[in-house]
């Protein structure tokens, strides 16, 4: 087992959790899905914390799914049963954050891509770096875009905007993002994570049960078809990265990425 890629700062109100791989531009791996995933469950039963920052490494949030490790899944020997269950752990990583009770804040440097930008569409809210981009390529690779990440893009910027994102595969500059509403503030770079945490602290001035009882209400309203629109993404993203499509879209995608 290798060190943990997770670290969190409690103290307070505002709680801050930070992952860094310090490899390959911070890219979810097994391992990393997993401790995120406990950290979100931590949560749920915490009191004290009325907050808390998701960040990536100082310079970089995350460069999406390792692909390495996609590869791994694809040769391994594990059964069918097996090999599902670990295409979903991204669904449980996302339904995990999106169900803490606390309100969520990602701060976002420089570049957010694929899976690092499921992440954080699972969070209440979102910062940016002014240089920094999201990028949702899976279609560029012969995948569908899952961690039930399609409905949630769906809410925050339409169908019409979601279909742009995904099947053209353009980067979102962080003026654009704003203003379709993938993100909440734009920070200077360097500074997402203190712009982050100034949001989540006023969120956590505020009282407790108000603001709990709000992000339940919004969530359920909000959220209330997504599960039926997604709830078979991991079998698709099973499926989809099997084909001899998406063999080849991947080989292609490392040699220019």
């Amino acid at each position: 087992m290798s060190d943990p890629y997770v670290t969190v700062e409690r103290g307070g109100p505002v709680a801050l959790v930070r992952f860094d791989r310090k490899k390959n531009l911070n890219a979810f791996d097994g391992q990393l899905i997993l401790e995120l995933t406990d950290v979100a469950r931590s949560f749920h039963d915490d009191l004290e914390t009325r907050a808390v920052v998701l960040t990536g490494s100082k310079d970089y949030f995350s460069a999406g799914a390792d692909l390495t490790d996609l590869s791994g899944r694809r040769s391994s020997g594990a059964s069918e049963l097996e090999r599902r269950h670990v295409f979903s752990r991204g669904v449980r990583l996302c339904q995990a954050w999106e169900a803490m009770p606390q309100i969520t804040v990602a701060a976002i440097e420089r570049l957010a891509v694929g899976a690092g930008v499921a992440l954080p569409l699972a969070c209440d809210w979102r910062v940016l770096s002014e240089t920094g981009f999201l990028w949702v390529p899976e279609v560029k690779i012969g995948v569908n875009l899952q961690w039930g990440a399609l409905p949630r893009l769906i809410n925050l910027v339409g169908p019409a905007r979601a279909k742009r994102i995904c099947i053209l595969c353009e980067r979102i500059n962080a003026e654009t993002a704003l203003d379709w509403g993938l993100i909440d503030e734009i920070a200077q770079d360097g500074q997402a994570m203190e712009k982050a945490m100034d949001l989540a602290t006023q969120a956590a001035g505020m009282p407790p049960i108000a603001v709990r009882m709000i992000k339940e209400a919004v969530n359920a309203m909000a959220t209330a078809p997504n599960r039926i629109a997604s709830h078979a993404d991991a079998d698709q993203s099973m499926l989809a990265a099997a084909s001899d499509d998406a063999v080849a879209a991947s080989d292609d995608f490392n040699k220019i990425s």
